[in-house]
C-alpha cells in the first residue's frame, strides 16, 4: 500500500474533527506597522495609533484582515507534521473566508482547524480541506473563519 493510500485511510477517519490547536500568537503594533510597509497598505487605522484611538470604534489601530489570515501557515506549522512519505505541503488556496471581529493591537490569536475533507487527487496528492477559526484571546467572536485547502504532496 502506498503512503499516500495510508496517509489517506488514516486522515478520512478523522474528517468533522478538531485536529489542532495551535499556540497563541501577540500582534503587536511592530508586526502591524510591518505588515503595512510589506504590503504598502498603510491605512490610517493600522499605523497611525492617535488617529485610531480618537477617530474609531476599536480604542486604538487593527491588524490588517489579510494579516490575520497569514499567521494561518504559522498556525498550521504548530499544528501538523509531514506524514509518511509526504515530501511538501502546499497551501492550494481558500473556498471562503470571513473576516467576523477586528483584531486590535496587542491581542493574542491562535487557530483552531477541524477537517472537513480528504480526497486523493492522483497518485502523489492529497488535498485536505479544513475549517480555520483564528481566534482572539478573550473573545467570543473569532476574527475568521475559512474553508482553507491544503496539498500534501507524496513521494512516487
Amino acid at each position: 500500500m502506498s503512503s499516500l493510500q495510508n496517509a489517506y485511510d488514516l486522515i478520512k477517519t478523522l474528517i468533522d474533527t478538531e485536529v489542532g490547536v495551535s499556540n497563541w500568537i501577540t500582534v503587536d503594533q511592530p508586526m502591524i506597522d510591518q505588515f503595512a510597509t510589506t504590503t504598502q497598505d498603510e491605512q490610517w487605522i493600522h499605523i497611525d495609533t492617535e488617529r485610531a484611538a480618537n477617530e474609531t470604534l476599536f480604542g486604538g489601530t487593527i491588524a490588517h484582515g489579510f494579516l490575520t489570515l497569514s499567521l494561518a501557515s504559522r498556525f498550521a506549522y504548530d499544528c501538523f507534521s509531514m506524514m509518511d512519505g509526504q515530501v511538501m505541503g502546499i497551501n492550494y488556496g481558500i473556498n471562503k473566508l470571513r473576516f467576523l471581529m477586528p483584531v486590535r493591537a496587542g491581542s493574542r490569536l491562535r487557530g483552531r482547524f477541524t477537517l472537513q475533507d480528504v480526497k486523493a487527487r492522483s497518485a502523489t496528492d492529497l488535498l485536505r480541506t479544513y475549517i480555520l477559526t483564528i481566534e482572539i484571546e478573550d473573545e467570543e467572536t473569532p476574527a475568521l473563519v475559512a474553508e482553507w485547502l491544503g496539498l500534501a504532496i507524496f513521494k512516487d
